[in-house]
């Protein structure tokens, strides 16, 4: 699985997928920088007058509701709807979930337009999203993602998707079969917005990766493993975020093998 993960990596960075972004506000520059770091292409396009075509010019369409208005909800919708016309991916982040009546039913609103290939949030918002009552703290999860499995495989068998879990060991669940991955570090919780990035490097691996669990378990691992490398270089979450970029970047095989912590 290592080495299968690592060609996934290779081939995302040699293929330089171009990754459609209907994003929030907060994030959009970092989630941008973190794409390019990566290997991949961003594009953060809105506007419901050119979603069709953008879909279909981009590999994979990455949905963060983090920051709604009716404008972009409306260009979510048709953005899931044309990926599913078309079979391109789609990475779905229920970002706060639950926090709010107008925020469940967007959500709703948007499995009702179409099918995402993956479903990638924290614990409280993947149990939010499959019916279990839960507390949340704005965007931040009250829960552990270990808590959230059972749920996280409800939610998956229902939509009929991938269901990705963040939390201190993150989560890949495709109906009973799941991977547990156990990289990254606390100190990612203080950077605004890594969630929100994880979401779109999976939509960079979605885009290429053969294997569409794979792809999830790959870029769960890389965004994980470049995480944990960051910390170790940072003097807090401010340098973090800046070396986080460089290693997506400069990552080796070296590396990864000597980091990547992987059960089933």
């Amino acid at each position: 699985m290592k080495e299968q993960i690592w060609n996934n990596i290779e081939r995302m960075r040699a293929e330089a997928p171009l990754v459609h972004n209907i994003t929030n506000a907060v994030v959009m520059n970092n989630t941008a920088n973190a794409l390019l770091a990566a290997g991949a292409s961003p594009i953060m396009a809105h506007a419901s007058e050119e979603i069709d075509e953008m879909v279909a010019l981009c590999g994979a369409t990455v949905i963060n509701i983090g920051t709604l208005d009716r404008f972009t909800v409306e260009s979510m919708k048709a953005a899931i709807r044309k990926a599913n016309e078309i079979g391109h991916p789609v990475v779905l982040d229920p970002v706060g979930a639950g926090a709010t009546s107008f925020r469940k039913k967007v959500l709703q609103d948007i499995l009702n337009a179409g099918t995402p290939r993956y479903i990638r949030g924290n614990a409280s918002e993947i149990m939010t999203m499959a019916g279990l009552s839960t507390k949340s703290k704005g965007v931040d999860s009250t829960e552990s993602s270990l808590n959230s499995l059972e749920a996280a495989r409800e939610l998956s068998s229902r939509v009929g998707c991938i269901v990705c879990v963040s939390g201190g060991t993150d989560l890949v669940v495709q109906g009973e079969r799941v991977i547990y991955l156990h990289n990254g570090s606390p100190m990612m919780e203080r950077v605004t917005g890594l969630g929100c990035t994880a979401s779109a490097i999976l939509g960079a691996f979605a885009a290429v990766a053969e294997d569409e669990f794979m792809a999830a378990v790959s870029a769960t691992s890389f965004m994980g493993i470049c995480g944990e490398i960051a910390v170790g270089m940072a003097q807090g979450p401010g340098t973090l975020q800046l070396y986080l970029y460089d290693v997506m970047y400069n990552l080796t095989r070296e590396q990864f093998m000597q980091c990547v912590r992987i059960s089933a």
